[in-house]
């Protein structure tokens, strides 16, 4: 169970590398940075020499080489192909070892999340970044790190000492909050998706008159009208400010709930456990917050725009395990 839980572990790291490696390559816009699957202009690796590259863009005469871009995706590939790997062995040694309780269908789901993901990876290039496959990719990648993160939980043998049965009762408000960010995360999956991050130039919530601009025919639409590519995005510039102006207010609920729910469980709770993790969750929906402002204040950096992904995804283990230990551990 020990070398079990060590292997959950390293995956969950490679996750998160991979998750970031998902974020970076989006934006940089190198999504269709290979035009195929699952090589990069018919090679395991990326063309760089002329003769490579001459033969990349007689094939796809559509897309020419940037090597930069290509290498920024298939890198992506290569470790999430890896984490596959790694899922893989869990769900074997998983199976091997189930008759001494060894937990089962969270591996056995994660596999089979692990496949839909790749296919998700796959059409993510060949349906040229439609929005709700990339959406669908981002949101994977999240499950499978938070199903990961879950599964060593699950793994891990510990207790809340002599129980804290005062708190136990917001386990269900902690599954809400897991709902709510969830939802957030999508719209922000979405709002990418449809590269609409940067319409919105002012706080709290866009420029006015943003109201008046609202429009909800189109903006979230899932299956949008047939183009060669959706890269850049689709839509007008009134849809793009409808879907952040309804991310920034997701945000703002998401923000006042869990807030709400640690500083709720923080003052009843009479376990240092619960305590510290009520803080830890504070402090990292603060810094997230922090992130999401200075994304706009500074008009996107990249290297911001990647951590606001990251600490999404810290923010949902964090209150994972918060719901988690109320449920299960209490």
């Amino acid at each position: 169970m020990k070398n079990l839980r060590n292997l959950v572990l390293v995956s969950i790291i490679l996750a998160i590398v991979v998750v970031t490696l998902g974020a970076y390559t989006r934006l940089t816009h190198a999504g269709l940075g290979c035009p195929d699957w699952p090589g990069c202009y018919g090679l395991i690796d990326v063309p760089q020499t002329a003769e490579q590259i001459a033969k990349a863009e007689q094939a796809f005469p559509e897309r020419p080489v940037e090597v930069q871009k290509a290498w920024n995706e298939m890198i992506h590939r290569y470790f999430a192909g890896a984490l596959g790997l790694f899922i893989l062995a869990i769900a074997v040694i998983s199976y091997r070892n189930r008759h001494i309780g060894t937990p089962l269908f969270l591996p056995m789901f994660l596999l089979a999340l692990v496949i839909f993901q790749a296919a998700l990876g796959m059409w993510t290039v060949t349906m040229k970044l439609m929005p709700i496959v990339v959406m669908g990719h981002l949101l994977g990648g999240f499950t499978t790190l938070c199903l990961l993160f879950l599964l060593y939980l699950r793994l891990s043998d510990y207790r809340v000492p002599e129980g804290d049965f005062a708190v136990k009762k917001y386990a269900k408000f902690a599954g809400i909050g897991v709902i709510i960010l969830t939802l957030q995360i999508a719209l922000g999956g979405w709002t990418s998706s449809n590269y609409a991050a940067l319409v919105c130039t002012e706080l709290p919530i866009c420029q006015q008159p943003w109201v008046e601009n609202l429009t909800f025919e189109n903006s979230f639409d899932p299956i949008p009208p047939e183009r060669d590519t959706y890269e850049y995005g689709h839509l007008d510039h009134y849809e793009r400010v409808t879907i952040h102006a309804m991310h920034r207010i997701g945000a703002i609920v998401t923000a006042v709930y869990l807030l709400w729910l640690a500083l709720k469980i923080f003052t009843r709770s009479q376990s240092q456990l619960v305590k510290q993790t009520t803080v830890i969750l504070t402090l990292v929906l603060v810094l997230q917050v922090a992130l999401g402002v200075s994304n706009i204040v500074m008009s996107l950096p990249l290297a911001i725009a990647v951590s606001h992904n990251i600490i999404a995804a810290c923010l949902m283990m964090v209150l994972i395990k918060l719901t988690y230990t109320l449920k299960r551990k209490i």
